[in-house]
């Protein structure tokens, strides 16, 4: 696990050095005498403010509109393209008007433990453990999912609003929601849930 706080804050030279790690799995050095690799695959948790002013509800923030597109312009579209859930998160005094009872943590981890198993079960014999290390091209051909499961995507991809890399990490979010409910292969809800979380849904 790789958690950065206050990441808009990081120099966008530290912050685009992120993207072939995230990418590849790997740190690669290249040297006069070749290129060494390290391997870096990580779970990446960035934590950000919405602004400089950093208040403690967002609607009483002084910042100038130009001053907080640059501070999270810090934060580059082809970077926040590698991260697969943008959560916006809400003002902790909102959170006490949220009329939900939390899952216990021995519940949650029992269903990631069961998605887990049914990733290493499909990825069995290829290598892959997880879904999140599965290739675009194998989940669009071998995997593919019908037509009506992918209409979210291909509609996004049509307005320009989803990346081709965008569009193969929606589907491997989308198989593991389908995992965590545990059904056998995703269907239209769980791809529209994946393009939300992708997008900074508010939690």
């Amino acid at each position: 696990m790789l958690f950065l706080d206050e990441a808009a804050e990081f120099g966008p030279r530290s912050l685009e050095a992120l993207r072939t790690p995230l990418e590849d799995g790997e740190v690669r050095l290249a040297r006069r005498d070749g290129v060494v690799r390290y391997p870096a695959r990580c779970q990446l948790l960035l934590a950000a403010n919405p602004c400089p002013c950093a208040p403690p509800d967002e609607r009483d923030c002084i910042c100038a509109p130009s001053a907080r597109r640059r501070y999270l312009g810090r934060l580059s579209g082809p970077l926040l393209d590698r991260v697969d859930v943008q959560v916006a998160m809400r003002p902790l005094k909102d959170l006490g008007q949220v009329d939900v009872q939390p899952e216990g943590t021995a519940t949650v981890r029992e269903r990631v433990l069961r998605a887990r198993a049914a990733a290493r079960s499909r990825w069995s014999g290829t290598g892959w453990t997880t879904n999140a290390e599965v290739p675009g091209p194998v989940l669009r051909r071998r995997f593919r999912l019908p037509r009506a499961a992918t209409e979210p995507i291909e509609a996004a991809l049509h307005r320009g609003v989803l990346t081709a890399r965008g569009a193969d990490r929606t589907l491997r979010l989308a198989w593991t929601l389908a995992d965590l409910a545990g059904r056998d292969w995703p269907v239209i809800d769980d791809v529209s849930a994946a393009m939300g979380l992708r997008h900074r849904s508010t939690a």
